[in-house]
């Protein structure tokens, strides 16, 4: 039998959104584009850059460009969450090349959101003031690493123009709300049918 990996000593789960079968509707949302990758925290500290999975495990070796990215910034520490990408020629994140270790040093940090800066807590902080905050941090960050943009039109349009682009779907957040680990009911998924994760999702379920 295979033992766990250890987790990370400092390692703070994730917040899950929860799946919904449309946006939700009123101004007191963001938006985001969902792209299919790895779910990464990137943790920088005296100790150095480290990129931790989801689930706890380092995947700092992996992801060459995104260290140095995250290494480069301005600040004397910081915990960035945030999907790990590759493209293809048109710009679309492919969960398959991500797959192939032949891509990881073209990989880029989708960020969407900051839990720490400087030392700083920012978790209990409304998500805005947290993208505000990694908006600024991100300004001039090497090419490892790019800012999720966030929309605050209808959730319904965002989500039609993801899903024609192609993309996974969209994750909208409810404003003022808190960084919680765990799932979480103010982070709402919305995935698009027709998108590879999708039916990876429905092929695994009948495995």
């Amino acid at each position: 039998m295979l033992r766990e990996r250890p987790r990370l000593v400092g390692f703070i789960e994730p917040c899950l959104p929860s799946p919904a079968d449309r946006p939700p509707a009123g101004s007191g949302w963001i938006h985001e584009i969902k792209h299919d990758g790895y779910r990464l925290m990137a943790r920088r500290d005296a100790g150095g850059t480290r990129l931790i999975t989801r689930k706890g495990n380092d995947f700092t070796t992996r992801f060459p460009a995104i260290v140095a990215a995250v290494a480069g910034l301005r600040t004397r520490s910081c915990l960035i969450d945030g999907e790990a990408i590759a493209c293809d020629e048109s710009g679309l994140a492919v969960f398959e090349l991500i797959r192939r270790r032949r891509h990881h040093a073209e990989a880029v940090l989708c960020a969407f959101d900051l839990l720490e800066l400087d030392g700083r807590d920012l978790r209990r902080s409304p998500i805005e003031e947290r993208k505000r905050a990694l908006a600024r941090l991100l300004q001039r960050a090497g090419k490892g690493i790019v800012f999720n943009e966030h929309y605050g039109a209808y959730g319904a349009f965002v989500y039609q123009e993801a899903c024609l682009l192609g993309c996974e779907g969209i994750v909208s957040k409810r404003l003022g709300s808190p960084y919680r680990s765990g799932r979480s009911k103010a982070w709402l998924k919305i995935k698009n049918p027709a998108a590879p994760a999708a039916r990876r999702e429905v092929e695994e379920e009948s495995n």
